[in-house]
Formats: C-alpha cells, structure tokens, sequence
C-alpha cells in the first residue's frame, strides 16, 4: 500500500492552520473540478484533493494522521504500526461524502464506516441536531474477556487552539469490559460522543476493542491457541505435563507418536459466550543440546539404536 503525503496533495506546510487548508481545497477544488479543468487527469487529483482534505480538515484525523511521523514519502510501501490509533477519539460524519471512492491508504486508517449523528426539525420547534457519534481503539488484555473488567481509559481529543492549530486534550472514562468481549467488536457508550445542537441529544462512543499481546497465547477469532514446548521422549512415548491456560494450570494428556505442530483441542476453554471457543495446544518438539559427554555419548547410543535416517524416513 502506497503512502499518500496529504500536506503535499494540499501543497501546505504541516503546521498549516485549518483555515490555510481550507483555503486550499477550495483553490485546488476549482481548479481540478472535472467539469471545468482542461487537465488530463483531473478527476484522479480531484479525488487526491477530496481525500487529503477529509482528513487535514479533521482535527482528530490529521492529530493521528500526524502520529505516524513525517519520514514517509509519498508514493513508499506503507503499512500502519499495529495499533497506532489507540486511544485517538475520531467524531464520526464520514469525509462530507464519497469516501467510498477513496483510496487503500485512507480506508485502512480511517475506514470505519460512518457513525454520523442524524437531524431533526421538529413542526414549529427550534433546529436541533444529535451529536455526533465518535469512535476510538482501546486496547485490553485477554484475562479481561475470560472474567469481564472495569477499566480506566484515557481518549486522545482534539480541539482546535486560538492559532488555528488543532491540540489534544485527554478524557478519562470508567469502561466496563463485558466477559467475552472479543477483538475487532464494539462497546457503546450512550450520549458519551459530541455533544448535540440546539438542545439535541449527545452522539455515542463506540470503542472498538483489541487484545495486548500476549506472551504465551494468541488470538484467531474466539480461538486461543499457544505453542508448548515438548522432550522427544513426551512426545513419542506420550506423557501428561501441566500447561498454562487463561483459566489456570491444567493437566495435559500428550498422545503417542506426536509430532511438532500437533494441535491438541481443549474443547469450551477459549474465549467464553453463548457458543465459547476452544483452547488449542500445539506442540513443538525441543531437542536437548549435548554439553557434557555423557550426554553426547547417549545422542550416539540413540542413533546407534533407531539408525534413523531423516532424510528418508519421513514418517519416523
């Protein structure tokens, strides 16, 4: 995915203030408007020009958008560092229209679908306005989904400061994060968005929930999977060997003849629900390094009793 320099797309300095870049889509806008422009590709910049100005426009989009550093050069393979948006509270409202037509850049960062507060005018009553919805990433550990948790949360907001310039402020909010909870799914607060016009009622939060990673266990869905190290003599002869779990220590029964990546299920102990997932163990063969003699002379009593010939035979 190529990265797309919008203060350059703008032709602004990234100190630019926010009436400096309006200034500039309006210029830009006229003058690759597809119905007047002479330009060959005046379509294709019209859209550049939509796009970088959906996000400098935003306070909380170009805060974030600022965050990933201003090394990256127009037209590099990019990829976003995994949760760089974490904490950034975006307001909803999509880009003003068309986003669907943005590019892959702008989708991976900001595509998360348009959370926009809707009108009302009620017969012979004042406008009023809802707020409008925001959204942020927070960021839980696992043990909260396996027990549900109460989590203090600092949000990244921004305002726009008496120079022009958009600065951040933080919130801190109480989130009780629900037993079960799982990556990629949202958790609403009710009125705790912007707030409303005319009287209108406040936009929600919705925060969208991802896992810290963790040292032993990962994550595919509501599956939790880790790697167990195992002696070749567990292995092949079969043993029990006490295992780590989210839910505690349990005594793992390791089968006959296994072999390195052998996944063994325990069935229900993923992540719970109304349908839990399951627990996966999958095996990884260690080999001891012979250090002293003895133990090279047992590596050699070994080979001398199986002449076993990896190379030929695969099955073992």
């Amino acid at each position: 995915m190529e990265f797309k320099d919008y203060y350059k797309v703008m032709g602004v300095e990234r100190d630019a203030t926010q009436d400096e870049i309006k200034r500039a889509y309006r210029k830009l806008a006229r003058k690759y408007h597809p119905d007047v422009s002479k330009e060959s590709d005046a379509e294709q910049r019209f859209k550049d020009v939509g796009e970088a100005y959906a996000v400098l426009k935003d306070p909380e989009k170009r805060t974030a958008y600022d965050q990933l550093g201003a090394n990256w050069q127009k037209g590099q393979d990019f990829q976003p560092p995994p949760n760089w948006d974490q904490g950034f509270e975006f307001h909803g409202g999509g880009s003003g229209g068309g986003a669907e037509e943005f590019s892959d850049f702008f989708e991976t960062l900001f595509g998360r679908g348009d959370f926009r507060g809707g009108f009302t005018r009620p017969d012979h009553r004042p406008f009023t306005a809802r707020g409008e919805d925001t959204f942020a990433k927070i960021v839980v550990d696992l043990q909260d989904s396996y027990i549900g948790a109460t989590r203090g949360i600092t949000l990244k907001h921004t305002q726009i400061g008496d120079d022009g310039r958009p600065r951040v402020v933080n919130r801190t909010l109480n989130v009780k994060i629900p037993k079960g909870v799982r990556p990629g799914q949202h958790i609403r607060l009710a009125k705790q968005g912007s707030p409303g016009a005319g009287g209108g009622e406040s936009g929600d939060l919705l925060l969208e929930i991802a896992f810290r990673p963790h040292p032993k266990f990962i994550v595919e869905g509501k599956d939790v999977y880790m790697n167990l190290r195992v002696a070749p003599w567990e292995a092949e002869l079969g043993a029990s060997v006490k295992t780590s779990t989210p839910t505690g220590d349990v005594d793992l029964t390791i089968p006959p003849h296994s072999k390195s990546g052998r996944k063994l299920r325990l069935k229900g102990r993923g992540l719970p629900g109304k349908e839990p997932g399951d627990f996966y163990v999958v095996l990884q063969v260690a080999l001891p390094r012979a250090e002293t003699d003895e133990q090279k002379a047992a590596y050699r009593k070994f080979a001398s009793a199986f002449k076993f010939d990896p190379r030929r035979d695969g099955e073992g």
